[in-house]
């Protein structure tokens, strides 16, 4: 080997004074190299990885052929050794090879199927080398202001900010949009039934813009949806009625039966194949579940009023409801919603855009016909059959056969259908949901159709036509209905100007129906005083500690 007066060698190659070993040490590159116009029976053409031989020679001529192998010591092999000569002249070998270049036995590992593979046979949910009795905090949002200085984009909304403003501010009304919204199903529902973060947020905005109690202008969404005349009274239906149904069921419904019999008529009549409604929960008596009723058997069990909120914009998934649904396309479904006029709100603003909504995609597109109960407050569940009801009033929710909220009165029942509480609906104040303080929609300006008992006798329903959707409906149903005018309109008009008196001393940003329909969250948070980017302040963790100190003080 040359080396220029120097000594110092290759790394890995073994000292040798034989002229013939000096190409082994080389990479198969330079062997290659040196051996370039060498004659193929001389020693110089045969490198370390066998070289041109009987086996190896690419040049097409095959006069080497009579040549023994070379092994890696300088030595002559033998044709059975030809194996070894591709070992590292170092001497390191090769993982299940042995000395003589034979394969050994091979284990392998099957891979796990639907689940995480298990390499140490560990508990998956054990912290590793965390000693025992240790509890290590989890570092908090704030960890990424300490490593960087990347400050949250001006455009981005976060989850963390709509739960600084609507959720623990108090103000969500759990109308389920913001669940909806999530183009990464990034939101599910609590044990207390607000949203909370379920996997990481994106930054994405959605949940905030389409929030009634956040992003979204609400009473934007009534001009877009209705007309110019839905910001003054009762809006500018297209007409309206005094409607019941003359059937036994109605026993159990409320006022006249309406919403029961529209959406069996649109289901018999094949305009819809199923809809979303609310029902009783299999184990806590009077609180309200979503639903999807696609009989009219399914329809009369259900009928009647529960007073709390089901998050039903976030209840459309419709891989929850398949084993209910027909045989078809699912962008060839059609279903009603019925809800307050929240949740109908957000519903129709998302329906206004063609962002995908993930796992509630095809049921937000599939509504083609909603249905609002007028609606002035709603309650928060356990605060109303829990408290006020049961630990209050000793009415246990096992005695309740119906509810109502009518003339001011809080109206309970019991199962043989005897009144047993009529209270000022004003003494269940603590019990409603604090952000329908807010609300200036009573008749629920952005649906179809309309109903309530407000402007109609005992008995009978107030339905307001609002949109040509909602009158094809009434058409297919009114042939079996009792109906005429509807009995005192000014009585809808006053109680929709009290609403919206609420709403104004409620609102700490200005209503105004020509304003954009979103509300950057900078701009609500000046007129609210909410944080502006609670992930640097560590929002949530400290809210939660607040809240453990203050169960712990109770």
């Amino acid at each position: 080997m040359a080396t220029d007066g120097n000594d110092e060698r290759l790394p890995g190659v073994p000292q040798s004074d034989g002229e013939d070993d000096a190409v082994i040490g080389l990479s198969n590159a330079d062997a290659a190299r040196s051996s370039r116009g060498q004659d193929h029976g001389g020693r110089d053409a045969v490198r370390a990885d066998g070289g041109c031989g009987p086996e190896t020679c690419t040049c097409g001529d095959r006069s080497a052929g009579d040549e023994r192998p070379v092994r890696a010591d300088g030595g002559e092999g033998t044709e059975g050794s030809r194996s070894s000569s591709a070992l590292r002249a170092d001497g390191v070998g090769v993982s299940n090879v042995d000395d003589e270049g034979n394969l050994g036995d091979l284990e392998f590992t099957p891979p796990a199927e639907d689940v995480s593979q298990d390499v140490d046979n560990g508990e998956p949910d054990v912290r590793v080398s965390v000693p025992e009795g240790v509890d290590l905090d989890t570092p908090t949002y704030s960890i990424r202001s300490e490593m960087n200085d990347i400050e949250t984009p001006d455009e981005k909304t976060w989850f963390m900010e709509l739960d600084a403003a609507v959720i623990d501010a108090g103000r969500c009304i759990q109308c389920g949009t913001c669940v909806a919204a999530c183009p990464s199903d990034s939101i599910g529902v609590g044990e207390d039934d607000h949203p909370e973060l379920v996997k990481m947020c994106t930054g994405c905005s959605l949940c905030w813009d389409f929030c009634p109690r956040g992003g979204l202008r609400y009473e934007r969404q009534w001009k877009i949806t209705g007309g110019e005349d839905n910001v003054k009274g009762a809006g500018d239906p297209i007409t309206e009625f005094s409607a019941r149904v003359d059937e036994e069921w109605t026993e159990n419904a409320q006022d006249g039966g309406m919403v029961t019999h529209l959406l069996a008529t649109l289901l018999e009549k094949g305009e819809i194949d199923g809809a979303l409604i609310a029902t009783e929960d299999d184990e806590e008596p009077w609180k309200a579940v979503s639903y999807l009723a696609t009989s009219r058997e399914d329809l009369i069990e259900n009928a009647g009023t529960i007073y709390n909120q089901t998050l039903a914009v976030g209840n459309l998934d419709l891989a929850r409801w398949e084993h209910k649904l027909p045989d078809k396309d699912w962008d060839e479904l059609s279903l009603a919603f019925v809800g307050t006029p929240c949740e109908i709100e957000g519903l129709r603003a998302l329906q206004d855009f063609d962002w995908d909504h993930d796992s509630q995609e095809e049921g937000i597109r599939a509504v083609d016909y909603m249905i609002s109960l007028m609606c002035t407050k709603n309650f928060n569940y356990y605060s109303l059959i829990g408290e006020q009801l049961q630990e209050k009033r000793g009415i246990s929710p096992d005695e309740i056969g119906k509810m109502d909220v009518l003339h001011g009165k809080m109206m309970v029942y019991g199962r043989d259908g005897e009144m047993i509480l009529e209270e000022d609906v004003k003494n269940f104040h603590d019990a409603a949901l604090k952000g329908c303080d807010e609300c200036a929609d009573f008749t629920g300006f952005c649906s179809d159709i309309t109903v309530g008992s407000v402007g109609s006798s005992d008995e009978y329903s107030s339905v307001i036509i609002r949109t040509e959707q909602g009158m094809k409906a009434w058409e297919l149903t009114e042939p079996t209905l009792d109906y005429h005018d509807l009995e005192d309109r000014s009585a809808v008009g006053k109680l929709q100007g009290w609403d919206k008196k609420k709403a104004f001393n409620s609102l700490e940003r200005p209503f105004d129906p020509d304003a954009p329909r979103f509300i950057d969250y900078t701009d609500h948070a000046e007129q609210y005083g909410s944080t502006l980017n609670p992930h640097d302040d560590d929002y949530k963790a400290a809210n939660a500690r607040k809240r453990d100190a203050s169960a712990k003080s109770d």
